[in-house]
């Protein structure tokens, strides 16, 4: 039987750390397993630490994709962390570009990325953070109502 990857919630980030190399029912199980987490969760980001892994196939490579773009579907943005060098050869060398894919060197610098894209899509929407609110305009306005 094939063991299932942890799927890790902090605040509203999901983390997977892929510790072994996965077989093709683990991938499975694990895109599964994550869509369904991202779901339950209302997660906005997804965090797929990929440091152990030394060998990836066109399965694996794609099947990273695939979990990238369910995640995007249901509104969160996913970064690939800990790629090794190895691991990226092997995928340009199997024609895998991993398109929609952020990609980030360590879980620190990763974070930062949702962070900062979250940030950005705050922005777009209109919904900043206060710390960028003008805050003369919301002083002018209620002066003018009274």
């Amino acid at each position: 039987m094939t063991e299932r990857v942890p799927v890790l919630r902090i605040g509203q980030t999901l983390l997977v750390s892929i510790q072994t190399d996965l077989d093709d029912q683990a991938v499975m199980l694990l895109q599964d397993d994550l869509a369904a987490a991202v779901v339950a969760s209302g997660a906005h980001g997804v965090v797929i630490d990929i440091t152990a892994v030394e060998i990836v196939d066109s399965f694996v490579g794609r099947m990273l994709a695939t979990i990238a773009s369910i995640s995007r579907l249901l509104d969160a943005q996913t970064v690939v962390v800990g790629m090794r060098p190895a691991v990226a050869i092997t995928l340009v060398e199997l024609g895998l570009s991993l398109g929609g894919v952020r990609t980030a060197l360590t879980l620190d610098k990763g974070l930062r990325v949702l962070e900062r894209a979250r940030a950005a899509a705050m922005s777009e929407s209109g919904f900043g953070s206060p710390a960028r609110a003008d805050y003369g305009s919301v002083v002018r306005d209620a002066a003018a109502d009274q």
